[in-house]
């Protein structure tokens, strides 16, 4: 004989593409919009002559608690059944999600029982159950609001609801309230964000979360959650975790959950929690290191103080400091079609950016989301690749597409990281502005690594730059006196239409900012006229360009006159 029984499962359309045979007999699912109903069978073939087997409704033959049980442990995604009851020769419950049904739809037939014969388990559509859909009735809301009262402490802003389906309140009343389904959670959520939304602590082990879509809306309505406690649940991968990962937690508890055997090792488990927490201080109960966080307020002693720049000698300061101010010179201007003359003809350039956003209040990096090239984030290696820029004219080209910026060149310090006779690599990290607005302030770290071109030129053949938003700090720093020119000497304070003239002759001409003030100064400041100047000395071999050979300031290797 074989018995009968459904799976109704409250999630999308999701069906076999085939009929099954149970028993002989021809059981057809029938596909449909909506939820699922899923008959589960135990197939026990005939015994003895030929013919079909014949059809023993004795389904309820099969212990509760021995069928659940052994469905949740064979089955790859844990589940609750919901509201379990026998009708007929069947056992019926429902289940939440598509995913889960799949997964128990792969169980069919593993599963033997005292007798010998196997388990099958079938799919068929079926609308959702009222009971799943309806809101809490008003009374009953009273009542879980009253028993919420009860388990929370004002005095530590802490809401204890471990195991609150068996609370005496509720049972008494014959509510049910089971935090795995989206109406018992709504419910919560709801008299928390109306009375206690100042909520520090939350205690929501022993409820049988298997996932945490529902509770995504803490990270709004609870906005000061610091604590928050789900061990002894059915989370079965730390992916779940993203979900909530909005909240600022310096506390959480997720002991004896499934995701905490998957781990090779404590220190991967922590690793992989505090991605999503970097503030967390405290996991399962056990101490943490200080957390490693660029937006936090920190005292003066914190933190060693920033290092100046370093450069190895003086013999390589000068060139990289010369080439720099001409780099974002040009990068600034408006027009980046000169950075061509920088890059080596078959550059490469990649740009990334924080693999979590831990204040998305800021003005947002959306300007480089799309470009971004954070390995972390990026698995697929064709868009890796893709990401890539070659040849410099499409990293120039790229560059262009950028934002306009300002870059406080008073910000920034310079590492060289290697130096040899043939490549010079050097880090350089500072804050920029997008357009006029201190409201975008951007923090970010740039990797050149460059190649002789000639004389003293350098030749970018790869550039990285990380970009993030800046922290308080850097912005009230940002910006805050006029930045030093970066030149070997000295250039006097000159009007704003002086200085983009000497700085649009020192990039035309080649020469650093001291002997183009010298040429502009002594054509009375007329452009064309020092052009004309420069022009016939360098031809004859004189004064300016014999300087600016003798002196060690790096020119683009093409400068376009």
């Amino acid at each position: 004989p074989f018995c009968g029984g459904k799976l109704i499962l409250n999630g999308y359309s999701w069906l076999p593409n085939h009929d099954d045979r149970v028993g002989g007999q021809k059981v057809r699912n029938r596909k449909g919009r909506g939820p699922f109903r899923a008959p589960m069978y135990s197939d026990q073939g005939q015994r003895g002559g030929g013919g079909p087997g014949p059809r023993v409704p004795y389904g309820k033959k099969y212990d509760k608690d021995w069928l659940i049980t052994a469905l949740q442990n064979i089955c790859s995604m844990p589940f609750t059944p919901v509201h379990y009851h026998v009708e007929g020769n069947r056992a019926e419950f429902f289940i939440e999600d598509s995913t889960t049904a799949n997964a128990l739809f792969k169980v069919s037939r593993k599963i033997t029982d005292k007798e010998g014969y196997k388990v099958t388990v079938l799919m068929n559509p079926c609308p959702p159950p009222s009971f799943l859909q309806s809101e809490l009735k008003p009374a009953d809301l009273e009542h879980l609001k009253q028993c919420m009262a009860k388990r929370f402490d004002g005095s530590q802003q802490a809401l204890d609801l471990n195991n609150i389906r068996i609370d005496p309140d509720l049972v008494s009343q014959n509510i049910d309230v089971t935090l795995n389904r989206k109406n018992s959670m709504r419910a919560v959520i709801k008299i928390i964000e109306e009375n206690i939304p100042e909520l520090v602590c939350l205690n929501l082990s022993n409820n049988k979360l298997f996932r945490l879509d529902d509770l995504s809306e803490l990270v709004n309505k609870v906005p000061n959650l610091k604590t928050l406690n789900l061990s002894h649940n059915e989370l079965k991968t730390e992916r779940e975790l993203d979900r909530i990962k909005g909240l600022k937690l310096v506390e959480l508890w997720l002991e004896r959950n499934p995701l905490c055997d998957y781990f090779k090792d404590q220190a991967s488990y922590i690793s992989e929690v505090r991605e999503r927490f970097p503030r967390l201080l405290k996991l399962d109960g056990q101490d943490l290191p200080p957390p490693i966080v660029f937006d936090v307020e920190v005292t003066p002693d914190a933190l060693p103080p920033c290092k100046p720049s370093y450069f190895c000698s003086e013999e390589i300061k000068t060139p990289i400091v010369g080439f720099l101010q001409q780099y974002y010179s040009v990068y600034d201007s408006g027009d980046r079609q000169p950075l061509l003359d920088a890059y080596h003809d078959g550059a490469t350039f990649s740009l990334s950016m924080p693999f979590t956003m831990q204040n998305p209040s800021r003005c947002s990096l959306g300007d480089y989301h799309k470009d971004s090239r954070n390995l972390k984030k990026l698995k697929d290696p064709t868009t890796r690749f893709r990401l890539l820029k070659h040849t410099r004219l499409n990293v120039v080209a790229f560059l262009s597409e950028l934002p306009k910026t300002q870059h406080d060149t008073a910000s920034l310090i310079v590492d060289v990281n290697t130096f040899t006779n043939t490549l010079l690599s050097f880090t350089v990290t500072g804050v920029f502005k997008e357009g006029k607005s201190r409201d975008s302030v951007r923090a970010f770290c740039r990797v050149f690594v460059t190649v002789p071109a000639g004389g003293t030129s350098l030749c970018i053949v790869n550039d990285e730059l990380f970009v993030r938003n800046a922290t308080t700090e850097e912005i009230r720093r940002a910006f805050v006196a006029p930045a030093p020119t970066p030149s070997s000497s000295p250039v006097p304070t000159l009007s704003a239409p002086q200085q983009e003239m000497l700085s649009a002759f020192s990039l035309k001409s080649g020469m650093n900012l001291e002997w183009s003030q010298k040429c502009l100064q002594d054509n009375e400041w007329d452009f064309n006229r020092a052009a004309q100047v420069f022009t016939d000395l360098k031809v004859n071999n004189s004064l300016y360009y014999s300087v600016n050979e003798t002196v060690n300031i790096p020119r683009f290797k093409s400068p376009s006159w």
